[in-house]
């Protein structure tokens, strides 16, 4: 027989909780928006692991030859001239980087480690490798191993302990959300079903820090092959809905950047755009994850949370 269907959700990791009836959510300052800013530091491997696992239609085309040298100079034209052009900008416009790091990453370019930790740029897990994804293929060990590596390289780097965690290619598996609570983490960036923070994982240790995938620029311009003059407006746009929406209770807006895709010459003037309609608007907060998660904490929002 069925089992008897019940309101709420199918699964045990967070609770159905409709926007329009939870109480307001405060920003400092009375702000009406939070704003986060990604920037993707990934290590783009020549020769993965035969066994490792690859988020299909972004990573290029590893399986029809070897070495696949296209892809992987590609991809490192971020960390070689497209990180500074991000930079350059968000300097401009004040406003400080969540970092999303591979372990790799950290590893091999410390020179652009050094130049965000002078930025006062945040750091967050981010997996081992551009190529190998966390799923449920894994065993409970190997999974734990490479959260722990990827927290202690980010660690050993930058001096400084992580407190978030946004998987590669948004990887998981039904263990993550408590091997990442178990590791001493804060909160996690992978589950992008709303525009506030909400407490996450089975006994609610997490804090749940929505990334919007919508406008991510991988998303919009590489996976949807959107025309790269729209994304000025498609930005704006939900800035101005979401900053709207912000006077009832506040909201947050993430802006992920790939510095290998929006750093490139023809397409660094689009950001540059979209951040300046976004510089347009007043009681917005510019804060890191780990700042809007720790906020969060305090809120009646948080603590309704079980």
């Amino acid at each position: 027989m069925t089992a008897e269907r019940r309101s709420g959700m199918d699964q045990p990791f967070y609770d159905w909780s409709p926007i329009v009836s939870r109480p307001p959510l405060a920003w400092p300052a009375g702000a009406r928006l939070a704003l986060w800013v990604v920037v993707y530091f990934e290590d783009w491997e020549l020769e993965p692991p035969t066994d490792s696992y690859r988020a299909p239609g972004v990573h290029g085309t590893w399986w029809n030859h070897f070495p696949d040298l296209r892809t992987y100079t590609y991809r490192e034209y971020g960390h070689r001239v497209g990180i500074f052009r991000v930079m350059e900008l968000l300097d401009r416009y004040g406003l400080r980087a969540t970092v999303a790091s591979n372990a790799a990453a950290c590893a091999r370019f410390p020179f652009v480690v050094q130049e965000c930790l002078a930025r006062g740029w945040e750091f967050i897990g981010h997996g081992s490798h551009a190529t190998r994804m966390i799923t449920s293929r894994m065993s409970e060990a190997d999974e734990r191993a490479v959260i722990g590596e990827s927290i202690a390289a980010i660690e050993r780097a930058t001096g400084q302990r992580p407190t978030g965690w946004l998987g590669q290619d948004f990887g998981e598996s039904p263990r993550t959300l408590g091997l990442l609570a178990d590791a001493g983490l804060d909160y996690v960036c992978d589950w992008p079903n709303d525009d506030q923070p909400y407490m996450i994982g089975e006994d609610r240790r997490l804090v749940s820090l929505p990334y919007h995938i919508e406008w991510d620029d991988l998303q919009l311009l590489w996976l949807r092959n959107v025309s790269t003059t729209r994304y000025p407006g498609l930005v704006g746009d939900a800035f101005d809905r979401l900053w709207r929406e912000g006077d009832t209770g506040g909201r947050t807006f993430s802006l992920g950047v790939h510095p290998w895709l929006i750093g490139r010459p023809h397409r660094i003037r689009y950001l540059d755009e979209a951040l300046r309609r976004i510089a347009e608007y007043d009681y917005v907060w510019p804060a890191t994850g780990g700042e809007i998660a720790t906020h969060f904490r305090t809120q009646p929002t948080a603590r309704r949370s079980p």
